[in-house]
């Protein structure tokens, strides 16, 4: 008996031990997306910073100003009218100030929205930390500007409504020393890595335990001078979030698209067909902007029945749909990003058994009169409409039906009747008055069809 207990503990360490994660993608690619990630579907994606005080252009705003050959004239312009002489990027960090930051309102607009994930900017471009990061003397949100721990207070309201809190971090730092050297150098040291990147992203992994980590600012090197393999080996076998740790797919240039957790492939990625492997479509309700601009127009802000489409169709392709919103630096989420999220949440709130958890139907669109996009769940095929049927009728090609054929409209209390098109395929079903919504986009539920 004990010799077989003996045999069982030795093959379950060394199992274990051979179940480990490499550090290269032939290994780290293998490994399977934890199950919460495909099942939430809806994120949103916050843009906050530093760059949200001048609030002009975009988050790229330093770069353009002072990093970019020739600088962009209008960023340009815009300091010299409307700033002191000489001022610089970093005399904005006091002014975020996030005085209206309530991380429990917050929380309570994004579980209203209807998402199941909220991932935060812990560090941009600009290299500043919305925590309190020992490797950024200075240049964090707990030092200056609002004097606060962003990450760790959002964190905590979200994750008291049982919504998952990711974490989003930029590789490369514009105007870090260290990296400028590194990067002079063809990349062949890697002092900026050792002594910033990497001892930030262990402490910010092991202190906040983020479930999801958006890279980014991964383009201008290879893996290799990240040590990306290396960090994601750590992160999937040790850290204190491996089992539940999502990740994307900029770890290093010719790696977007290619190797990590789920794909973002570029940003407003929208793929024609159906991907083989898990995807993520990122988009900003500002479509000019990710990070907070004052002089947004209302004209430039997506509307909801275009957000619902685009929700609907990455969904139906087996992507999920990440939102971005840019807050002030006083803290304030813009009202108008507010109504788009909130009416986002009441369309879910009817519909979202089409969206959450399902998968992807042998068929995803479908375009004879308007477009029907189609997902599916358990026994069920649900079909959604992106626009208002010109006939109080509406027919569906792609459905095989049968005689207990069931067709419903989601928040309607009867079932549709319908008829079917050709025996056992296709349908024409009957609609009744369709119930306003904002979001101009309705959900049939058909059960017993293939």
């Amino acid at each position: 008996e004990n010799h077989t207990f003996s045999q069982l503990i030795y093959f379950l360490v060394v199992e274990s031990s051979a179940a480990r994660y490499t550090p290269d993608w032939t290994s780290l690619d293998s490994r399977p997306l934890p199950a919460w990630y495909d099942e939430a579907k809806v994120g949103i994606f916050i843009h906050w910073g530093v760059f949200s005080v001048p609030g002009f252009g975009s988050e790229w705003f330093w770069w353009h100003w002072k990093g970019q050959e020739p600088p962009d004239p209008s960023c340009v312009k815009f300091m010299s009218e409307n700033y002191p002489p000489g001022f610089s990027y970093p005399e904005f960090a006091p002014q975020f100030h996030a005085e209206f930051f309530d991380p429990e309102e917050w929380a309570d607009l994004f579980k209203a929205s209807g998402a199941k994930y909220v991932v935060l900017t812990a560090k941009h471009h600009e290299g500043f930390t919305n925590w309190g990061s020992p490797n950024s003397w200075n240049w964090n949100s707990v030092d200056t500007g609002p004097h606060r721990d962003l990450v760790g207070d959002l964190g905590d309201a979200v994750r008291n409504r049982s919504l998952h809190y990711g974490l989003y971090n930029s590789l490369f730092e514009w105007f870090n020393p260290l990296y400028l050297t590194d990067k002079k150098n063809g990349f062949k040291t890697q002092e900026f890595v050792m002594q910033k990147l990497l001892p930030e992203l262990y402490n910010m992994v092991v202190r906040y335990r983020p479930e999801l980590i958006w890279s980014d600012g991964d383009w201008e090197a290879p893996d290799t001078y990240w040590h990306s393999p290396e960090f994601l080996a750590w992160l999937y076998n040790d850290s204190p979030i491996k089992d539940v740790i999502v990740t994307n797919d900029r770890w290093g240039s010719g790696c977007s698209c290619k190797h990590g957790g789920y794909y973002n492939c570029e940003d407003k990625y929208t793929p024609g067909q159906l991907p083989d492997h898990k995807w993520e479509k990122c988009t900003s309700v500002d479509t000019r902007s990710w990070g907070y601009r004052r002089n947004m127009k209302l004209s430039e802000l997506m509307d909801l029945p275009t957000i619902v489409k685009d929700l609907v169709a990455t969904v139906a392709l087996g992507g999920n749909y990440l939102l971005n919103v840019g807050p002030t630096p006083d803290g304030m989420i813009p009202a108008l990003f507010e109504e788009r999220l909130r009416g986002l949440g009441a369309w879910l709130q009817v519909n979202g058994e089409a969206i959450y958890a399902s998968k992807p139907w042998r068929i995803q669109l479908e375009n004879s009169t308007i477009p029907v996009w189609y997902t599916s769940k358990g026994s069920s095929v649900y079909a959604t409409l992106t626009a208002n049927p010109p006939k109080p009728s509406l027919q569906l090609l792609e459905p095989k039906t049968s005689a207990s054929t069931k067709v419903t409209l989601l928040g309607f209390p009867v079932p549709l009747p319908w008829t079917p098109l050709q025996p056992g395929v296709g349908l024409t079903i009957l609609l009744p008055n369709l119930p306003f919504t904002a979001a101009q986009a309705w959900t049939l539920r058909l059960d017993g069809v293939q």
